[in-house]
Order: structure tokens, then sequence, then C-alpha cells
């Protein structure tokens, strides 16, 4: 049979012992193997990639464990044990994240526990922008350096990088990003990126990462006096952009920084621009009365953009929803771009996109609230948006602005005729 047994510096349970006295082959991650209980005769592997060294093993005629740090269930080699058809005895051991956050000396039941392994350090960074307490596992290419260029210096944080915890060269070090930086660091396993002031946190009922917000596209007068984007508008606005926790969006010009607010919201990390200081100010202001993280960009995205993180969402408002803007967000290839033109430039937004790649389409919105007598039609708004490298759904983009129809009153209202 398979077993998996985990490690982190104490002593191992008797039915741990048991296995890996039993077993005729023990494969583990390097400086694992030391001091382990084997047989004479059982053959050692010591390897970086488990499942690779397991390859071509037959497990249904001799006892076989792997060796891993911490709990093997825990963005570790469970999951491709059982995508191979295994069905392996787990016995894990303290997970890595619990050691370190017990050496900074904090709780962790609030903490986003993100991998920047396998190609995943942009959204990994962008996770630890957007949240106070994130544990993140490293790897190469992706450890305390590479997380400290990224966040320096537009976000404040402090590190502690746990090396080789419970090994022979354990090594918890407590340092600034800019520190970060240019130190030498020996393969740590995982790094805790804080905001001092809200590490301790909040008492919770869920583990990771705060829900999500109970209500979404707030009252225009949750932004200020001064009239922003209608709430109908914003809420199909935030359904193009689809924020999520990892992803980095701009919100270019939407005038109060609602758009941008709400994706914060959503546990995305964002980051407004905008040409005007005095809305500059009025977004600063909305950021602090809402509670998020919004890191704020004054100037114009066309000769800014390139030195802005890179976006996976951006939403351009009616301030600038030009063309060239268009084109110069659309050649950064987000995933998602959602734009706001007035009726003589949609047209042509729509082929911007088209040109860049985007499946893109476009709508026209409406409303008016009940029993008004402004007619939905006296105040539309066009919303041009695209998607890139989304999966097909079979259903092709219209091409034609098409109205969402509102209605003024609902049935059996009484200012209705006939009610």
């Amino acid at each position: 049979m398979l077993t998996v047994v985990g490690r982190d510096g104490s002593p191992l349970s008797e039915t741990a012992r048991a296995a890996l006295e039993s077993a005729a082959l023990v494969i583990g991650e390097p400086g694992l193997l030391d001091g382990l209980p084997t047989a004479p005769d059982a053959e050692t592997v010591a390897a970086h990639d488990l499942v690779e060294a397991l390859r071509g093993v037959d497990v249904t005629d001799q006892d076989v464990v792997l060796v891993v740090n911490g709990d093997p269930g825990c963005f570790g080699v469970l999951r491709m044990l059982l995508e191979q058809g295994h069905a392996p005895e787990v016995l894990p051991a303290a997970p890595l994240v619990a050691r370190a956050f017990a050496q900074a000396g904090l709780p962790w039941e609030d903490a986003l526990v993100v991998s920047a392994r396998d190609g995943h350090l942009r959204q990994a960074v962008n996770a630890c922008r957007a949240h106070p307490k994130v544990a993140v596992l490293t790897g190469p290419g992706a450890g305390p350096a590479e997380l400290a260029r990224a966040l320096f210096p537009v976000t404040p944080r402090s590190f502690v990088v746990c090396e080789d915890l419970d090994g022979p060269r354990e090594r918890v070090v407590y340092v600034r990003p800019a520190e970060a930086t240019t130190r030498p660091w020996n393969d740590p396993h995982v790094v805790l990126v804080l905001d001092n002031r809200h590490a301790l946190g909040e008492t919770t009922w869920i583990s990771g990462a705060a829900p999500g917000p109970a209500g979404w596209a707030l009252p225009a007068d949750a932004f200020g006096e001064r009239g922003g984007l209608r709430p109908d508008v914003r809420a199909f606005v935030l359904a193009k952009l689809g924020p999520r926790v990892g992803d980095m969006v701009w919100d270019v010009e939407s005038g109060d920084g609602s758009v941008g607010i709400e994706c914060a919201r959503f546990g995305a990390a964002v980051v407004c621009v905008d040409r005007d200081y005095a809305t500059c100010e009025r977004i600063r202001e909305n950021v602090r009365v809402h509670g998020v993280k919004v890191a704020m960009a004054s100037g114009d995205v066309r000769s800014t953009g390139l030195h802005l993180p890179e976006p996976d969402a951006v939403f351009i408002g009616p301030g600038l929803a030009e063309p060239d803007a268009v084109r110069a967000c659309a050649v950064l290839k987000p995933s998602r771009l959602v734009v706001l033109p007035d009726a003589a430039t949609a047209r042509e937004t729509l082929d911007v996109l088209t040109e860049h790649g985007f499946v893109a389409d476009a709508v026209q919105l409406g409303a008016a609230p009940l029993g008004a007598e402004v007619e939905p039609s006296d105040n539309p708004v066009i919303v041009v948006w695209g998607e890139r490298d989304i999966p097909a759904t079979g259903r092709r983009a219209s091409r034609t602005i098409r109205s969402i129809e509102t209605t003024p009153g609902l049935p059996g209202d009484p200012d209705e005729p006939g009610a």
C-alpha cells in the first residue's frame, strides 16, 4: 500500500513509525529522510518531485511511504496522487502555515493562504495587496525577494520569512520588503505578508479571507453627494468585470472611485486612475469611508498605464472613454475590459476591442425610479465590454447595441393607470 507521512519536527506517531518500519521503499523530500525508523533493507530515495519519483512503482505488492513536510492535503502532494488514481493512507503533521503563524505569535483562522508556485506569483502578489494577513507558499522564482519587489514601495507590508521550519537550517526572519529584495534566502517554505495595523484581525466564524459583501451596487449617495455612476449601471459593470481574489482591477476615471471600491470589497486588488486632483481626493475620502484597500494613481492612463501593475480587468468611465484610451488599455491584454462611451464613439470602441482580440459586445441601459415621469430612454448609458481567454459559450457577440427594457412601475402600483 501507499502511505503519506508528514513531518514537522515533532516525534512521529506510532502509526507513522509502523508504516516506515514496514516499507520496502521510502521516498522523501531532501532533508526529511534523516533519522527515520526504516527497515535495514528498505530503499530510500530523496526527490523534490515525489510524484515523478513514484512513477512506475507498483504499490500493490509492496509498502511504499512518501515523506513530506507538514500536511500533504494543503497545497501538497495528496491532490496529485488522487488524480493519478492512488488512494493513499495519509498521516499528516502540522501544516507549514500553522507553524509559521505560531512562530509569529498570531492567530491564523482569518489569514488568506495562497501559493505563488507554478506561475501564480502575480495572483499571490495581488492577494497581498488587497488583504492584511496572507501566508504565501513559495517556490523557485517566487520567494521573498520577488514578492517584495512587486509590493515595494506602494504597498506597506511586513514580512515574516520562515526557512526550513523545524529543520536543521530553521530561520525565522522579520523584515521589511525593501530589505527582503536584497537578502539571500535559503529556499523558504512560507512567507507571512502582514499589514501590521490589521495583523491581529477580528473574531470570525469562517476560515480564510472574509466573506464577500452582503450587498453590492451600493446607492449613489454611498460615494458622496455629487452624482456618480447609477447603481444599476455599476451593477452591470461589476458583473462584466468579475472582480476576484488575486485579480488586479483598474478603475479609470469613474469620477468617484465607486467601481474600484466595490471591486475591492470583493477581494480584488485595485488601482484608481484619474487626471483631476480634486477627484483623486474625493476618491481617497470614499476609500476611507468604506474601509477598503485601493491604490491611487494620478495622471492619464495613456501615459501612466505602463507603470502600473498588470491588470486583469479594466473599467474606463465616461471621463476618459475615448478610443485611444481604450486602445492604450487593450494592448495590455486584460481578461476583461468595460467602457462607458458616448453614442458617437460606441461603434469605434467595439472595433478597437475586436482588433485587439476581445470578444466584444455592447448594451444600452435605461432606468427610472418607480412612478417617475422621466422615461427610461431619457437617461441611457451605453456599456461596451470585451473578454479575452474566456471559454467559448457557443454564442456569438451581437455587435449590435441592445437596449435593456425597463418599466417605470410594477403591476398593481397605485400610480399606474388602471391599478
